[in-house]
């Protein structure tokens, strides 16, 4: 059986995917409290530069986070409360669920 989607869900879907990505997400969580440079996300991440950079990239043109150059400095956070929001109801929801997603074979 096929399953129709419409250009909204296949947006939406998009999007989660993008949020499926360990170290995409790992960033948001970073910025969740304010703003860091990539030296700043490398270190609390221990991911490479070129890494962090390429998914700042991604996640800057899908309109997630936005940027604010200072001097030879770039500093990143979330770009609308929205994303703030999303981020905050996952946890709340993995609060509650996060067990059984855990455990769900379907997602491994």
């Amino acid at each position: 059986m096929r399953v129709e989607t419409t250009p909204d869900v296949a947006v939406a879907a998009q999007l989660f995917r993008g949020f499926g990505d360990p170290t995409r997400l790992a960033i948001l969580g970073e910025l969740l409290g304010g703003e860091r440079r990539v030296v700043d996300l490398v270190e609390a991440l221990g991911c490479s530069q070129s890494n962090v950079s390429g998914h700042l990239t991604c996640l800057k043109e899908c309109g997630l986070v936005a940027d604010r150059p200072e001097g030879r400095a770039v500093h990143y956070r979330l770009a609308t409360p929205a994303v703030v929001d999303l981020l905050r109801q996952a946890e709340t929801l993995l609060a509650e669920v996060g067990q059984s997603v855990a455990l769900c074979r379907n997602y491994r």
